[in-house]
């Protein structure tokens, strides 16, 4: 039967002088660096003067079999003899390289942190780790950075635009940048505070124009902010009004028209004969293709008291099938507007909102065809943004919402 367990620190530099346990059961283990100089905070050259020692500072560590950890450690201090003068002796503290001044924990146990914060919220880990609210707060402020760093990019190929409310039911929108790399790897790249122009210009214009030229496509929704950002900063790319966004619009000018019917059918129907078609609201917002034999057969009896409105499912069912083709720009164009063209010949009024986004947006709407880039991405990630403030009864400092988007897309790869 073993006595003794050996346990690894994985903390480098040092060795230990004396382990004991506290009151609440708590490993204490005393180290002392084994290293014999550092580095002048001056000149930033290499000291090996030894000076004294400063206070001693104890760290907690990651965890011995359900035991917390603390490392105690009193640091050295060493002159420099370049900077020190006959009356005034510069000194500067030697810093390992396990853990950050100022910080109460070694990287490592903070690493342990991050990873139990992703996908789960503060108050949980401070329950668990039982750390205060505001230590984890400093562990995420210490090691996830607030805005996006440049350098780790080699290129950025679809940048996205999409906005979301940070309080349900109120109009403070974000603005959040994504970017779909070739591996189809998302990132996001920044959380603006506002939907304005000036704002979405001036962070395209922050990315290093090494980036910029790798940027071929600019995804957004109709907003004429993004779009005009978009082309005066990154003229080279292509903006694309999302394929999303465009469906929204024209399916929303069908449903109009069939609130409108089945409200004037209850009216002028009877009991029976308006039971027959009761429930046709689900199977007129599916696509032709999804429907069941039952489906159809209901839209035909609601087609048969409202023949507008099967004209209006088919209008656009067929506009569906112009994007689901695989087209050039150049004959989407024709297609979109010969299908309008039959859409005003038509009686129907409903799709004329859409007409006129139309005149203003063809041209970034048949950009689509051309790589068939679409926001899906930014969609995603915006229903992870829905979670995290769910998660996390609302999130609205902007650099704590950057850094909880970072640690839940990148904190796997990073401190796993």
């Amino acid at each position: 039967m073993f006595s003794k367990v050996s346990i690894p620190l994985d903390i480098p530099d040092v060795q230990v002088l004396d382990i004991e346990t506290n009151k609440r059961g708590d490993y204490v283990i005393t180290v002392e660096s084994s290293l014999n100089s550092a580095i002048c905070q001056r000149c930033g050259r290499e000291i090996s003067k030894f000076h004294s020692h400063d206070r001693t500072i104890t760290l907690r560590h990651l965890p011995i079999l359900g035991h917390a950890v603390y490392i105690r450690l009193r640091p050295k201090r060493y002159e420099c003899p370049h900077c020190s003068s006959k009356h005034h002796r510069k000194t500067s503290t030697q810093r390992l390289s396990w853990y950050r001044p100022k910080s109460p924990h070694t990287k490592a146990y903070e690493e342990q942190v991050l990873l139990q914060l992703i996908n789960s919220t503060i108050q949980d880990v401070t329950l668990k780790e039982k750390l205060g609210y505001e230590a984890v707060v400093g562990i995420i402020k210490r090691s996830v950075t607030p805005r996006v760093e440049w350098g780790t990019f080699d290129r950025l190929d679809v940048i996205g635009l999409d906005e979301i409310a940070l309080k349900k039911g109120h109009s403070d929108y974000v603005v959040i940048v994504t970017a779909r790399l070739r591996d189809d790897q998302v990132k996001v790249l920044a959380v603006l505070p506002n939907r304005e122009k000036a704002t979405v210009k001036a962070f395209l214009e922050r990315i290093p124009t090494r980036l910029q030229r790798t940027i071929h496509t600019v995804c957004s929704d109709m907003w004429k902010a993004y779009i005009n950002a978009a082309k005066e900063v990154l003229g080279a790319a292509v903006v694309v009004v999302d394929r999303y966004h465009v469906a929204q619009k024209y399916r929303a000018g069908a449903d109009k028209l069939r609130k409108q019917e089945l409200k004037r059918l209850k009216r002028d129907l009877s009991d029976d004969e308006y039971k027959t078609i009761k429930g046709a609201m689900w199977p007129f917002r599916k696509n032709k293709a999804a429907l069941k034999p039952h489906e159809t057969e209901l839209l035909e009896r609601l087609f048969a008291y409202c023949p507008s409105l099967k004209l209006a499912y088919d209008f656009r069912e067929k506009l569906t099938a112009i994007f689901e083709k695989d087209l050039t720009k150049t004959q989407a164009t024709d297609a979109i507007k010969a299908w309008r063209q039959a859409v005003e010949t038509s009686a129907l009024t409903c799709f004329d909102p859409f007409l006129t986004t139309l005149d203003t947006y063809l041209d970034e709407i048949t950009n689509y065809f051309l790589h068939r880039d679409s926001s899906g991405f930014v969609e995603g990630l915006n229903n992870k943004i829905k979670v995290l403030k769910r998660r996390c009864y609302g999130l609205l400092n902007l650099d704590h919402l950057f850094q909880r988007l970072f640690l839940d897309l990148e904190g796997y790869a990073l401190f796993a």
